[in-house]
This record gives structure tokens, C-alpha cells and sequence, in this order.
């Protein structure tokens, strides 16, 4: 698991040897279980999580009782209710297994232990965050200005792997919609070819 992580830091900076042994001193690994709870909204959030295999999503859900999915997180993902990690604040998201998953969890503290210790780790968490943060405002700006049938191409587009493996009640649900337009979206985009 731990090469997985490796291959994904180094597509962002560069590691030594000894950068990686000191990088694998203060990561554990965890399994989920498919449907398995790896947060719960009110817990705080007390890791954040390395996908080296599985898939997961980040959800909360209504007082009506609707889950509303923020994101999934595969293969290469980094996941938490970054808030309440940093925060200790109690956490807004559930976030649960899709799939049976393998995971690397960074606990708060080996965070910022890591970070000091490995400076070049410090460098890449900046570019994941501001990764995030530009993923983050396309999702906004999409949501806001283009149609349900526009979102789904794009997100099919982008990710097509992904989706064969996401059930589509979910697909709806990141994308804002209920999960029979998703239906007629999909039967419409057939007709069309």
C-alpha cells in the first residue's frame, strides 16, 4: 500500500530513500468493510485518509433525511472533513466505504509531525490543497451555470472509470439531482446516438 502512496506523492515532488522511510514511520494502514462508517457527522475528525485501494464518498444529510454527496474519493484520493481535522471541531460529513477499501490514515498529530520532519511533505500537501481548492470552485461554477445533462457529461468525461463503479442513486445525488432525471438524462443521451 505504502508504494501506492509513494508513486502518488512523487507525481508531485520528488522523495529520497530516506524521505520514504521516514514517511512510512507515521502512516498506518486501515481496512473498510463496503458500507463501513470511517467518520460520522458530529464525531470530530481526528485523521485524514490516503485511498490506496477502494472507494469511498463524503456525504451529510439533510434534516429531511437526504444525503448529499460532497465527493468520492478513489484510488489516489485523500479524504477527511478537512475542518474538523484542523479545527477539532466536530465534523459536518459521514464519509463511508463504497467499496471494500485499503487506506492509509495520518492521525493530527503524525501530520504535523510529518511535515517537519519530511519539509518536502509540507510542499506537497500545499499543492493538494490548492488542487482542492480549484476543484472545488470548477464543481461551484458548474453547478451554477450549466445544466444537470451538461454536469454528467463532464463528470462522465472526466471520469468514466470511476463511474461504472458508483451507483447511481449516488450520481444523482453529487450531481443535485433526483435519480429518475438522472434515468432520463442517460435514456435521452442514448436516443441521441
Amino acid at each position: 500500500m505504502i508504494n501506492v502512496l509513494f508513486n502518488h506523492i512523487e507525481e508531485k515532488v520528488s522523495l529520497s530513500s530516506d524521505d520514504k522511510l521516514l514517511i512510512e514511520k507515521f502512516f498506518y494502514p486501515k481496512k473498510l468493510r463496503k458500507k463501513q462508517y470511517l467518520l460520522q457527522e458530529g464525531d470530530v475528525c481526528r485523521d485524514i485518509v490516503f485511498v490506496a485501494k477502494g472507494l469511498l464518498r463524503t456525504y451529510n444529510i439533510d434534516e429531511k433525511g437526504n444525503e448529499h454527496m460532497s465527493l468520492f474519493g478513489w484510488e489516489g484520493w485523500w479524504l477527511s472533513d478537512f475542518n474538523s481535522f484542523l479545527s477539532g471541531e466536530p465534523a459536518i460529513f459521514n464519509i463511508d466505504a463504497i467499496e471494500n477499501s485499503e487506506l492509509l490514515t495520518l492521525s493530527r498529530n503524525h501530520y504535523e509531525e510529518l511535515t517537519l520532519a519530511v519539509p518536502i511533505m509540507d510542499r506537497y500537501f500545499r499543492i493538494l490543497y490548492q488542487n482542492s481548492l480549484v476543484t472545488k470552485e470548477r464543481r461551484l461554477m458548474s453547478t451554477i451555470t450549466h445544466s444537470a445533462e451538461e454536469r454528467y457529461l463532464q463528470l462522465t468525461a472526466s471520469n468514466q472509470q470511476i463511474i461504472e463503479r458508483i451507483p447511481q442513486n449516488l450520481i444523482a445525488s453529487y450531481l443535485g439531482i433526483a435519480p429518475e432525471t438522472l434515468s432520463r438524462i442517460k435514456k435521452n443521451l442514448l436516443s441521441k446516438k
